[in-house]
């Protein structure tokens, strides 16, 4: 049976990140939190209410999550059209459709911390703000992954052999058509 582990060499056990640590004691207190605003409410205003309230972030999250589609749909084609006429596109109207999208899944999920989060994400001045939070989020972590951006991470490949050494090479494309003949075989590398 093989293991993956190198011969010669004790196998580690994969450090878990922090993410994977504590997300599934979030999702849980969340849980909790969530079924207890609703047994909550459902002291103090019946069962009936809870049950409306539930529904009703169905059908509205439903509604919301049917709306965003359409509308990243009609961008999509407005996009294509543009491009196909040789006009610049435009580009506007698309940043909020994904957290809008996300508003509606939170407002479907049963719960009324769910549903306070989904209303949130359905206003426009806050869509802006955490879309622009979001780029520049992951614009840093781009940068800080790749340090001369995607083109150095794909011309310095890595090979890790068996024995544990590191190979450095580089993808050397042969974009030349008059080769479309038979595979050479395997090249000799250069040596100094």
């Amino acid at each position: 049976m093989t293991t993956g582990a190198t011969p010669g060499y004790p196998a580690r056990k994969p450090r878990r990140s922090r993410l994977g640590t504590f997300l599934p004691l979030g999702i849980a207190a969340w849980l909790v939190l969530e079924i207890w605003l609703l047994t909550v409410v459902a002291g103090a205003a019946g069962g009936g209410t809870v049950l409306l309230l539930i529904l009703a972030g169905i059908v509205l999250g439903g509604v919301v999550i049917k709306r965003a589609g359409r509308r990243a749909f009609r961008n999509l084609t407005e996009a294509l059209q543009q491009q196909q006429s040789g006009t610049a596109p435009t580009g506007g109207g698309t940043e909020g459709n994904g957290l809008m999208m996300l508003g509606g899944l939170l407002l479907m999920l049963p719960g009324l911390v769910s549903d306070a989060l989904g209303l949130l994400l359905l206003v426009p001045p806050l869509q802006r703000v955490l879309s622009r939070s979001a780029e520049r989020a992951f614009e840093r972590r781009i940068r800080a992954a790749t340090p001369g951006g995607f083109g150095d991470a794909f011309q310095q490949a890595r090979i890790h052999r068996p024995d544990g050494k590191v190979v450095q090479g580089e993808v050397i494309r042969d974009d030349d058509p008059a080769s479309d003949g038979p595979d050479p075989g395997p090249r000799r590398p250069l040596t100094p």
